[in-house]
């Protein structure tokens, strides 16, 4: 199964090195902060804390701000996964079903944004 992965991932096969693993959890963390970032911003912030301020909620800014940063959070997520499989992480595959999970969510709430554009 391990085979398999590393092609869909184009991933060599190399020594796993301390350095990579924590290169690989550092990028975890990355990729899950901008996920949380958008969430954040998408579901607090626009929709509750900008009317306090009497800004109003404009239509169609959450889609303007969470489709760029979907899009940034779907580019870290596939990167992590691919790090944590060269780094030869002893987690990576509970990390890359966590990763999946994020995707699918991610992708969820981008492809609702382009929809709300529309």
């Amino acid at each position: 199964m391990s085979v398999i992965m590393r092609r869909i991932l184009r991933i060599p096969e190399v020594k796993r090195t301390p350095a990579q693993e924590r290169k690989a959890e550092r990028l975890f963390s990355v990729a899950i902060l901008i996920s949380a970032l958008r969430c954040t911003l998408s579901y607090v912030v626009l929709p509750f804390v900008i009317p306090l301020f009497g800004l109003g909620a404009t239509v169609g800014v959450g889609p303007v701000i969470g489709i760029p940063l979907g899009i940034v959070a779907l580019f870290f997520d596939v990167k992590g996964i691919r790090r944590f499989w060269l780094a030869q992480h002893r987690y990576r595959w509970q990390m890359t079903v966590i990763y999946l999970l994020v995707i699918v969510l991610v992708l969820f709430l981008v492809i609702r944004d382009v929809v709300g554009l529309f």
